[in-house]
Order: C-alpha cells, then structure tokens, then sequence
C-alpha cells in the first residue's frame, strides 16, 4: 500500500493551516475591531470560498498562476517558478480556499473577548500589536485551536481545487482525496475502501480533538 498520497496530503495540511494563521490573524483582528462600513464586504469576500463551487474557484485559480496569465509568466520567466502542477502552486490554492475556516473563529474568538479588558491593555500603554499577541490570543485558546485544526482537517479534505491545479502527479500533487478518486475511475473499490476508511478515521479524530478540547475549557472556566 503506498501512504504518499496520505503524506502529500498532510503535509499540505499543515503547511496551508501554518501560512494561513499569519495571513489570517490580522485579518480576523481587524473584523473584529472595526466599525467600518466596509467589514461586511470584507466578510462576504474572505467567506466566498464556502459558497463558491471548488470547480470555479479551481479554474481562476488554475488560470491566475498558470503561464497563460500575466502572474504566472512573470514568476515562470524572472524566477523559473511553475506554480501549476506543482506542490507549491497546491499550497497557494489551499489558502485562498481554506481561508475562511482560520478567519472566522478567530474572529468569533476576538469578538468575544471583554472589550473592557482590551480598554485596560491600552490604558496600560500596551500597542494594538501587543493587545493582540499577549492580552487577546492567550484568552480565545478554544477559537484558536479549532481555527488551526478546522483548517488543517478541511485541507487534508480538499478535492476539486487541488485536481485542477495540482493535477495527479504522482509523488508531488497526488494527494489522498484524488487517488481515492482515480481508484473509484478504474473501479479498485478494495483500496477506495481502504484509503477512504482511513480518510475518515482521521478526519473524525481531528474533530473530536477538537470538540474535547473545548469541552474541557468551557468546563475550566465554567461556561
């Protein structure tokens, strides 16, 4: 049995969950903080992958890195980077498509934080950048751990994106979710079977974590 598909797919989970909780954290900050009548237009863009169907947000993708857009030619020419079909170019589409589950409950983690607390950091002399990294992350742990392990479960799911931009190569971008696919294609329902089992294992394993983890700190702090 070869585990590289399950070895591609975690890595890029973790790499994507890695990258996006520093893309993320500011954005979700922001969300939070703000009153500007532009917030709900940022939310509907950052949640448009959610509604978006992968098929469509795959072709833009595959087309804005491809060598057929000015982007990819660019980066192709100046620095010999070919982002389609290749690993890289997967880890670039799994964070515009895993985007919203690392803003939202970090957002939600932030909004509900005690603004008075928040008033007492900067009363305290405390910069925004301070308030945020020592007052207000310790303090949404739950938000933060099911923003990492959502995201991380959520991209070790992806299909449609990672096929049209990734492709099937074996070894590079075949990851777990497509081989279970190009299984089903040839009709080898055994390893579909055995592949697809362990997909679900894991998958439902990460969202226990996840459900036990708050469980344990809402009982902390008797919520």
């Amino acid at each position: 049995m070869d585990f590289t598909p399950f070895y591609l797919s975690f890595q890029l989970a973790s790499l994507t969950a890695f990258i996006l909780f520093f893309i993320a954290l500011p954005f979700a900050w922001y969300l939070s903080q703000t009153e500007s009548k532009f917030k709900p237009f940022l939310e509907a863009l950052i949640a448009l992958p959610l509604v978006l169907p992968p098929s469509v947000l795959g072709f833009y993708l595959l087309f804005t890195l491809s060598y057929n857009s000015p982007l990819g030619q660019f980066l192709q020419e100046t620095f010999g980077v070919k982002l389609v079909f290749s690993f890289s170019g997967l880890v670039i589409a799994s964070c515009f498509y895993s985007l919203p589950f690392m803003v939202q409950p970090l957002q939600n983690g932030f909004e509900s934080l005690n603004k008075h607390m928040l008033e007492a950091s900067y009363i305290a002399g405390k910069s925004k950048l301070q308030t945020l990294f020592f007052v207000a992350l310790p303090n949404i742990k739950p938000a933060l751990i099911t923003a990492i392990i959502i995201t991380f479960a959520h991209t070790v799911g992806e299909f449609g994106v990672v096929l049209m931009v990734g492709g099937s190569i074996p070894g590079e971008t075949k990851v777990a979710s497509v081989a279970i696919y190009e299984m089903v294609e040839i009709m080898d329902y055994k390893m579909a079977h055995i592949y697809s089992a362990i997909m679900l294992g894991v998958s439902f394993l990460v969202l226990l974590s996840v459900y036990i983890f708050n469980a344990k700190q809402n009982k902390r702090f008797g919520l």
